[in-house]
């Protein structure tokens, strides 16, 4: 076991229509950010994990890892305003030690051990890395309401998480970050803007993100047919 996980966790429940955190509500009689826990957990690679989320949260979250079988590590990290500020919150709470890390949206509960497995293992060979797949459905540019271009499908992949980064390279690109006021979507991004190289890891295509109740209806879908539970 080597590698560091963080994973932001720090979001409401609004594009789900919830009165909480997405990540409290059940899946399949757990938490959502269970299952997330839980594959993380049973992965090989992790030695650490590390969970930013609001104060408000953290009462449930500790619920949470109590019910956690596992001698790992968990350690609650105060979130910020946007993923890429708990992020930097996470990056500054990383054990001494840490020389790689992995990024994982907490609301991606169905990833599995072995694609962590398989991320940390790339990360040995890269200087940083998104799990990703390739996209099926072609994809159309729009203005308004008017399509103004089709991009090559060839060349387009669907982003997931784990993304993972040497954890210095990925520090220095969040200060560079908050001294230039960048705001990006993913840690990805923040390596590209500063030239540094970003390769892709096979990711699964059941590695959905939980947004809207169909979601959960599908992720509860795919547990119900796996033969293992974490």
């Amino acid at each position: 076991m080597t590698c560091h996980l963080l994973i932001p966790a720090a979001g409401s429940g609004k594009r789900m229509g919830a009165d909480r955190n997405k990540l409290l509500l059940s899946l399949l009689g757990k938490p959502i950010l269970q299952w997330t826990l839980e594959a993380a957990i049973a992965s090989k690679a992790i030695a650490w994990i590390g969970v930013m989320g609001q104060p408000h949260d953290y009462s449930e979250f500790q619920k949470i890892f109590k019910l956690l079988n596992t001698t790992k590590p968990i350690c609650l990290i105060q979130g910020g305003v946007t993923r890429q500020a708990s992020v930097f919150n996470g990056l500054q709470s990383l054990p001494s030690e840490c020389d790689r890390v992995l990024i994982h949206d907490g609301a991606r509960c169905l990833a599995t051990p072995e694609l962590f497995d398989r991320c940390d293992l790339s990360l040995q060979m890269m200087q940083g890395f998104i799990a990703a797949v390739p996209v099926k459905d072609t994809i159309k540019v729009v203005n308004g309401l008017t399509i103004v271009d089709t991009p090559n499908r060839d060349h387009l992949w669907a982003a997931q998480t784990p993304q993972g980064f040497q954890a210095d390279l990925l520090k220095n690109a969040h200060l560079k970050a908050v001294e230039l006021g960048w705001e990006v979507t993913d840690d990805a991004a923040l390596f590209e803007k500063i030239g540094l190289p970003v390769q892709i890891v096979i990711g699964e295509e059941t590695n959905l993100k939980i947004t809207t109740q169909q979601d959960l209806a599908i992720a509860e879908f795919i547990l119900r047919q796996r033969h293992t539970y974490y």
